[in-house]
């Protein structure tokens, strides 16, 4: 054993000592909160509906609603609690007023144990309490989401108000140590900074330091004449960047860098927490003056794994408790190291972490009263008075704000508390023994699975994860968090940019067709900017395709299907290579903001891998039964030539998945790209062909709908029709094609899909903080033109002036403009034709109900639409029937569910919807009551993933098929059955073969 490993131990055990003499309440059997504790260590399902349960209490106001939702969480509840939670779920029904108010008071009661007070007043009476306990403090204000401006502008005035109060009240307090007061200003304010600016965005932190900025100098400023510490605390990963380059630029400005007494948070269980340390200490040195560094644990574990995992990225954070603890170990030694600059605050629970710093202070000769332990209020009382009672210098971390509206605190106190991994859990209440939370994580770290600690790093995001080869997995987006991705964007555009303006050709049979007619695509940001010029194809052109199509469609129907996956695989390859300039691509062509363009690209490369992946589920002939003497094998032939019609809001994604839809079914396709995103579709049309696509098999076709189009619908050699666009032209496709032409050897396969009149219910419990971001980016993203756009919100009549207010504010915070600019929101629509015709809806909705909020502050030049809300808005109206397709939102107040269900089924449409609630009863019914192809729970209603979320509607949204579904591939495909006697003379084989080879199509 080390002598730092002993003098850790050492240390340890006489902290363990002075805590035994404290009993720790929180883990104690008597009391609510002892016995909901009790209860959620022991069971996972009580304890996700306790926390559920207590996250939705904030927002019931009747003692029945309050009973209502106890009894839908806990009444059904399986476990050896069921006769207690039973009684208690029948006993507050008979009395639901009273047992609703004792409900409240008892979740309140929990939230009293980790919030040090209601207001500033009520807050220094606990200050007061612990400064005789010989503790300082730290004073943070509750309430982390912010959906607009309003409410971060109410939380800096509320910054200023507290500091004022925490300085006139704190005049005359001294030191508790009486040393070293000159680095530890007794009032010390924490300040949350994404609780500053509602827009923050990963990809342009350049955005939120103009933004966050002016509204912290204030702050700071009345900071330093009240001498007042502030630190910057950190949250989530997304703001982390944002956060640090923020705090450097704000403390090297000429009247903050000389000021000592700021601090930051660095979270240990982050793998790239050391880079951003020793960065943070190479400013600090530049710089001149000393600063504070908060190191912790981390409080968002849990959100930061399952953000990655749902996105693909690799995990940010550290998955094994031990490789966190370790790291703090790592990052304590390199604070107490550079001690010339930086002053320590370490905050943990964790004795063994404590202990540690402790021991390398000492063996650094660093005096004790230099730096300090902090711990949360309400937590770890024991530890605390022991390391006052060691003489250290101790600060609590005083959460102030309203009880029930400070829950998302509370939950994260109560994970901390019941997690498995919790060293409060493992001392008070399991009992683990002293020598084995003493343990140096390594030997933990080297004892577990992997028997090494790992700090790889993704320079990117990318997942460093290899999934197993026949398994399918989506494509990540790109993390725009990371710098390295932004400057790739950056490039990208600037290279695009240089390549705007080109020509390009049809393609047909392989070769490149020029005509006289072009289509001029162009920027909807800048109409003036020509992004390219496409040969526009007509009659003769199209009936040259339709010949190479049919000329091909022999060999490529009798093309292995592994050799048809091969091509998809390598084009999503290519794609892959090329992602930042087709999305810079989109940006100029289509005006899709940096993320949504490519969310577009990223989609395009999943359907290529999924419909390869889902061939080689289908292309071998399979056994239907296994019949003793009879062999049957199901398999599928392709239908013939396929007339892909694509729109332009996905101009990448939706073109190729149905295009690729049809390839890699043995047809040949005619691709027609809409005239508004011809460049793109040339830029796939491009990437097959380096993909190695055989002359024919895919031809290259933009022109107009209404003439060549619609002679291609009309033709006997088209086979197959996969159309997605206005409700409009898919009903006269849809006609069209159940005509049966001269000539005419198949009945056309028409796979159509179209429109939405998409409603979001906003429930009566519902989480305001998530419905509100989440309804604004499915209204407003991509300004509404996506086919999955929330056009009616319909709010429950008790939610909805709270809800209504925030709606509104939000909407006046979105940023609008160029989306080359990294952290746009909404840009133009797509030219002038949807410009004036979303015009001239607006003026409809003005005369058919109330204009609540439009923008006024959009760019003059290019097709922008200022960001539009209707209120009093009839369920009959044209707004609220007929589909707009643009940043227009109508919003409904309904009585009750029931007449928001009936509203929300109202129209012609049946392709998506949204539905909010905290009810479990409410979201059961909303599951099996909205008829919709996809429907969305408490998540916005857009942004389908490939595999994840099959995507398409029915009535007049579509036919009923689900693009990136398991069953896409059959729209595309004639099945059939071969059928063998396989007995000779009374004898036949035992077993028969699951697969067989292919039957070819016939030559």
């Amino acid at each position: 054993m080390g002598a730092l490993q002993a003098e850790i131990e050492r240390r340890g055990e006489r902290i363990f000592d002075l805590v035994d003499r404290h009993p720790e309440p929180l883990f104690s059997k008597a009391g609510f909160y002892q016995r909901m504790m009790a209860l959620s260590m022991r069971d996972e399902h009580f304890k996700v509906q306790l926390f559920r349960f207590v996250d939705v209490l904030a927002s019931l106001h009747r003692g029945t609603d309050i009973v209502q939702h106890l009894d839908q969480y806990f009444a059904d509840m399986r476990n050896g609690y069921t006769p207690l939670i039973r009684t208690g779920v029948l006993l507050a029904k008979l009395t639901p007023w009273i047992s609703g108010q004792a409900l409240r008071w008892n979740v309140s009661g929990m939230a009293r144990q980790f919030i040090a007070g209601r207001n500033p007043e009520d807050v220094m009476k606990t200050l007061r309490k612990r400064r005789a306990q010989g503790i300082g403090f730290t004073v943070d204000l509750l309430g982390e989401a912010v959906v607009s401006e309003q409410e971060a502008n109410e939380y800096a005035t509320r910054c200023l108000e507290l500091l004022e109060h925490l300085g006139r009240e704190t005049r005359g307090w001294t030191d508790p140590l009486g040393k070293n007061a000159e680095l530890f200003p007794v009032v010390n304010l924490s300040v949350k900074i994404s609780a500053l600016y509602s827009q923050m965005n990963p990809a342009d932190p350049a955005d939120a330091i103009v933004h966050l900025a002016p509204k912290l100098r204030p702050i700071l400023r009345r900071a330093q004449e009240l001498g007042a510490f502030v630190n910057f605390d950190m949250e989530s990963y997304a703001h982390k960047n944002a956060t640090l380059e923020l705090f450097r630029a704000l403390f090297t400005e000429t009247e903050f860098r000389n000021w000592p007494h700021v601090g930051i948070v660095i979270q240990a269980y982050l793998r790239d927490a050391e880079d951003d340390l020793r960065d943070l200490l190479d400013w600090g040195r530049r710089r001149g003056t000393r600063f504070a560094v908060r190191l912790v644990k981390g409080a968002y574990w849990d959100f930061e794994k399952i953000k990655s995992r749902q996105n693909g990225w690799a995990c940010p954070v550290f998955l094994q408790k031990p490789e966190s603890d370790l790291n703090f170990e790592l990052l304590t030694r390199i604070m107490l190291e550079n001690e010339s600059i930086v002053t320590s605050a370490f905050g943990s629970h964790n004795v063994r972490s404590i202990a540690h710093a402790q021991a390398l202070a000492d063996q650094l000769g660093i005096d004790r009263g230099r730096f300090e332990f902090q711990l949360l209020y309400g937590m770890a009382g024991p530890v605390k008075r022991a390391l006052v009672e060691m003489g250290y210098r101790v600060r609590e971390y005083s959460p102030v704000g309203e009880l029930l509206p400070g829950m998302a605190y509370l939950v994260r106190r109560l994970l901390e508390n019941t997690s498995n991994e919790g060293f409060l859990r493992a001392k008070f209440s399991e009992n683990v023994s002293e020598s084995e939370l003493l343990r140096d994580p390594a030997d933990l770290i080297a004892e577990g699975p992997n028997g090494a600690r790992h700090v790889e790093v993704s320079g990117d995001g990318a997942s460093l994860d290899t999934p197993p080869g026949d398994t399918y997995e989506n494509a990540p987006l790109v993390n725009f968090v990371y710098q390295q991705n932004q400057d790739r964007m950056r490039q990208a555009l600037e290279h695009v940019r240089t390549q705007l303006g080109q020509k390009y050709p049809l393609i047909i049979n392989g070769e490149k067709v020029w005509t006289d007619k072009t289509i001029a695509s162009i920027n909807p940001s800048f109409p003036d900017d020509v992004v390219g010029h496409v040969a526009e194809a007509g009659i003769p052109e199209a009936e040259r395709a339709v010949k190479a199509a049919r000329d091909a469609f022999e060999k490529w129907s009798r093309t292995s299907f592994e050799t048809r996956c091969r091509l998809l695989e390598r084009a999503a390859d290519i794609m892959h290579r090329r992602r930042y300039e087709l999305s810079a691509l989109e940006v100029f062509e289509v005006g899709k903001a940096w993320a949504e363009a490519d969310g577009d690209i990223r989609e395009a490369m999943d359907f290529c891998r999924f419909y390869a992946h889902q061939m080689r589920l289908i292309g071998r002939p399979r056994l239907t039964q296994h019949v003793l003497g009879e062999e049957s094998y199901q398999h599928y032939w392709p239908r013939g030539v396929a007339m892909i019609i694509a729109p332009w809001n996905f101009p990448m994604a939706i073109l190729c998945g149905m295009t690729t839809a049809a390839l890699v079914t043995g047809n040949t396709v005619i691709m027609k790209p809409a005239e508004q995103s011809a460049v793109i579709g040339a830029m796939l049309m491009e990437i097959f062909e380096e993909a190695g696509v055989p002359p024919g098999v895919l031809n290259y076709l933009p022109g107009k709908g209404s003439v060549m189009g619609a002679h291609l619908v009309d033709h006997k050699d088209i086979d197959l029709i996969a159309f997605t666009g206005s409700r409009e032209v898919g009903l006269r496709i849809w006609e069209s094609a159940g005509k049966t032409r001269e000539g005419q050897r198949e009945l056309k396969r028409v796979i159509c899909e179209m429109g939405g009149k998409n409603a979001v219910i906003i429930d009566a419990d519902a989480d305001l903080d998530e419905a509100i971001v989440d309804t604004i980016y499915s209204a407003f993203g991509y300004q509404g033109q996506k086919c999955s756009a929330c056009s009616r919100l319909i709010i429950l009549k008790e939610i909805y002036p709270r809800a209504m207010e925030r709606l509104l504010n939000a909407a006046a915070s979105l940023r609008v403009g160029n989306p080359e600019e990294p952290g746009i929101t909404v840009g133009p629509v797509i030219d002038g034709t949807a410009y004036k015709r979303i015009l001239e809806y607006i003026d409809i909705g003005k005369n058919e109900s109330r204009l609540a909020f439009q923008r006024a502050d959009v760019p003059q030049k290019g097709f922008f639409i200022p960001p539009t809300i209707f209120t009093n808005v009839s369920p009959k109206t044209r707004i609220a029937c007929e589909e707009i397709f643009g940043p227009v939102l109508s919003v409904i107040r309904a009585r009750d569910l029931d007449e928001a269900l009936e509203i929300a089924n109202g129209t012609e449409f049946a392709l998506t919807a949204g539905f909010f609630s905290r009810s479990p009863a409410n979201i059961e019914r909303a599951k099996a009551e909205i008829v919709a192809g996809n429907v969305y729970i408490n998540r916005s209603c857009t942004g389908a993933v490939v595999g994840r979320h099959p995507f398409g509607g029915f009535k007049m949204s579509g036919g009923g098929t689900k693009a990136g579904g398991a069953d896409y591939l059959l729209q595309f495909v004639v099945p059939r059955v071969v059928t063998e006697n396989i007995t000779r003379h009374g004898f036949a084989p035992e077993t028969t073969p699951q697969y067989r080879d292919e039957f070819l199509p016939p030559r």
